[in-house]
């Protein structure tokens, strides 16, 4: 007799909750921003800094620092569009967080948000919905995190993706297996998708040129400049009010990831 090998794949959900229970005993094992020096806990700012110039390598080679992309040239209503397919791709992870963080009516107004705009907004490239009274509301499960309170954790500067916190870094990659669209859009279509995500972000970096560039070419410390806005920028959107003081910079200002 035989016996026929099993594969046993692990189910998405065990994954998410394991990367969910590693990152809150990191995160819960450092102070909060209130109890670190001036707000903010950075353990391994060595290594992040040397993340950070390699960022600022990559962002150099793809046009910043004043090369410029070439994004910036084109028409208006190409670089509307993908940011709308953009945003239309990240409507149902969001509406997911939003139900896990118990928001049930902005989690409603979302789902009307995309139904429009995936239907009548010819597959979201078109923001029907935002002239019908439904705008823009992103979530992520960061914010989840937060909603259920757990701590921001120690700054954290990524590859690629930039700035961010403990908490939002365990976000990110639980992010990956909450979004319904992977478990409903099959490859390589799937790629297509993250292939916007990519140049919306690209764009917006086209587009904010001077300002970044005024942060990461043209400041003493780029690191530490950009681990303030970030920081500042972050504790606002989730609330925090005492982000807003003196030296508040505009979320709406500069977008500080990926780079």
């Amino acid at each position: 007799m035989s016996f026929a090998r099993r594969e046993y794949r692990t189910p998405p959900l065990k994954i998410l909750a394991g990367v969910v229970i590693l990152g809150c005993l990191s995160a819960c094992a450092v102070p909060g921003p209130g109890d670190a020096p001036d707000g903010i806990y950075d353990p391994q700012e060595p290594a992040n800094r040397r993340v950070h110039a390699f960022n600022k390598s990559v962002d150099r080679a793809l046009g910043g620092g004043g090369g410029g992309s070439g994004l910036g040239s084109l028409p208006e209503p190409v670089k509307a569009g993908v940011g709308n397919v953009a945003d239309t791709l990240s409507l149902p992870n969001t509406v997911v967080n939003q139900i896990l963080q118990a928001r049930i009516g902005r989690a409603t107004r979302n789902t009307l948000r995309f139904a429009v705009n995936a239907t009548v907004g010819v597959a979201g490239l078109f923001d029907v919905a935002g002239a019908l009274g439904l705008p823009e509301d992103d979530s992520d499960f960061g914010e989840t995190l937060h909603v259920w309170g757990l701590p921001e954790g120690a700054y954290m500067e990524l590859p690629v993706l930039g700035p961010s916190t403990e908490r939002d870094a365990v976000g990110k990659v639980a992010d990956l297996f909450l979004d319904p669209l992977r478990y409903v859009i099959p490859t390589p279509e799937r790629y297509y998708g993250t292939a916007v995500k990519v140049a919306d972000k690209a764009i917006g970096r086209s587009a904010m040129g001077g300002t970044v560039d005024s942060v990461l070419y043209g400041s003493a410390d780029s690191y530490a400049q950009l681990r303030v806005i970030y920081l500042q920028n972050r504790r606002f959107e989730l609330g925090d009010e005492t982000a807003a003081e003196a030296d508040y910079i505009d979320p709406e200002a500069l977008d500080t990831e990926g780079f």
